[in-house]
């Protein structure tokens, strides 16, 4: 079977120093970049709407409208600063200072860093694993009192600066909304990013915070909430049915489990998403050595290529993109692998989804119908991205999703969503001449072509004047 022209897997990039100028931005679009992520952590404000900005302007002038999503950084517990490294022994007792000014052991008796959560004391207990620089240090919580948090080093290293720390199964009572995230996301909501992505996301209610802040602010931006930690995993069905896109963000979830457990949790959140008709992201590490050589591991791979074979809508790249010495070629391996392995799933491919939502098993009976017409299209017309969305849910085996929309916002945001290619008509009016017009659209883009069977998915004008939602089997005339 020839490899499609078209790639289901959506691609995401972060724009950093190696990719953020014109020239090299102009590239990633041309390499097959479906969305733009922007990482808030150290991000400042003038340089997010210049390059957001950026990016609208040569989508346009490329005619390929690309999604910008902005990653808030989320509560976050790290270390203070220390006027030279400290170099940690095993079995060492170490003194974590909750309170500033906090009276610390001499260098001979105890050594001790600042944590700028002053509220950890009452959180962690005895017995805790208390994890540093992305686990690279271990230790053990011994005893607590006053503003001190005694540990011991289970494994040494070097702790410098403001290093990020990790408390596996321990409750943090920190707001999942800061005052940093709502800075942040005032400036994305007035630049018009598509996709807000929430870190550290425990519960459904800070889905529900962060929408809310959204509609005050009269934003139509989705939510992405990214998975990260061991409280997530325990509300993840909730999480999955209150976000609009679920993200498994490996990188700190990958320390705060075990490691063994990750891709299970990866495979069950992949699973509960396609349940529920959720878009789903895998994020982080996927190209990691890619950073600093030109080709990637053989792990790499096949990490790939199981996201693909999973049916997950994305694979992400975080520093490959933003400092790394290969960016546009990790965007183009992630761009061979997916469709090496979706030529693969083409041939071999399990019966959509059954869902009970009434409207779902109408797209259902539509992508049963595409299955059955080989190089067939399946073509449906959306306002808000919820048609388009519905159909990829059933994961259609072999026929693309062509989605006209009348919203330029609903086509960017179509862009995490597997399978959908977006078109951007215009108003829709009447439905036959709509059609005729999306058509003519299809066939200018190279989509449709003499013969091609399409399944369309559309609502007709009944003699009352009553819409009625169809679906059609046409051939291209």
């Amino acid at each position: 079977m020839p490899t499609p022209s078209y790639r289901r897997t959506k691609i995401i990039a972060t724009l950093g120093p190696a990719t953020e100028s014109e020239k090299d931005l102009a590239r990633l679009l041309q390499a097959g970049v479906d969305v733009v992520r922007l990482n808030m952590a150290h991000a400042k404000h003038d340089w997010t709407r210049e390059v957001i900005r950026r990016i609208r302007e040569i989508s346009a002038r490329a005619g390929h409208e690309v999604a910008i999503m902005m990653d808030i950084k989320g509560p976050e517990i790290r270390t203070g600063d220390l006027t030279a490294p400290i170099e940690l022994r095993v079995g060492e007792i170490f003194d974590f200072t909750i309170k500033p000014g906090a009276e610390r052991g001499s260098a001979e008796e105890i050594r001790s860093v600042d944590v700028n959560y002053r509220n950890l004391i009452n959180d962690i207990k005895v017995g805790d694993t208390v994890l540093v620089d992305n686990g690279l240090i271990r230790l053990e919580v011994r005893e607590k009192h006053d503003a001190h948090i005694r540990c011991r080093v289970l494994n040494p290293g070097t702790l410098g600066s403001r290093r990020h720390i990790n408390l596996p199964g321990v409750k943090i009572n920190l707001p999942s909304f800061t005052e940093k995230d709502r800075g942040d996301t005032i400036v994305g909501i007035e630049e018009g990013v598509d996709f807000i992505a929430l870190s550290f996301v425990r519960e459904a209610a800070d889905i529900t915070q962060l929408r809310g802040f959204l509609k005050e602010h009269k934003s139509r931006a989705r939510v992405v909430a990214k998975i990260e930690d061991q409280t997530a995993i325990a509300n993840l069905d909730e999480i999955i049915r209150a976000t609009d896109v679920l993200m498994v963000a490996r990188g700190d979830l990958g320390i705060e489990v075990p490691f063994q457990d990750l891709p299970v949790i990866q495979r069950r959140a992949v699973r509960t998403c396609l349940a529920v008709g959720r878009p789903v992201i895998i994020a982080t590490h996927m190209l990691e050595s890619m950073i600093t050589q030109p080709m990637p591991t053989r792990a790499e791979i096949t990490d790939v290529a199981n996201a693909v074979y999973e049916q997950a809508d994305c694979v992400m790249l975080s520093g490959e993109t933003t400092v790394g010495q290969y960016p546009f070629e990790c965007v183009r391996v992630l761009d061979t692998i997916s469709r090496r392995v979706e030529e693969e799933l083409a041939i071999d491919f399990p019966e959509p989804a059954v869902f009970i939502d009434e409207r779902m098993k109408f797209m259902r009976s539509a992508v049963v119908m595409a299955n059955e017409f080989p190089g067939s299209r399946i073509v449906t017309f959306t306002r808000r991205g919820l048609n388009a969305a519905g159909l990829s849910a059933h994961r259609p085996a072999r026929a693309p999703i062509l989605a006209l929309t009348d919203s330029l916002q609903t086509l960017r945001q179509l862009r995490i969503v597997r399978s959908v290619e977006p078109y951007f008509i215009g108003p829709f009016g009447d439905p036959e001449k709509t059609l005729t017009r999306a058509l003519d659209k299809l066939r200018d883009a190279g989509r449709i072509k003499t013969g091609d069977k399409l399944v369309i998915i559309s609502d007709v004008l009944t003699t009352n004047n009553e819409r009625v939602d169809s679906i059609q089997l046409r051939t291209v005339g």
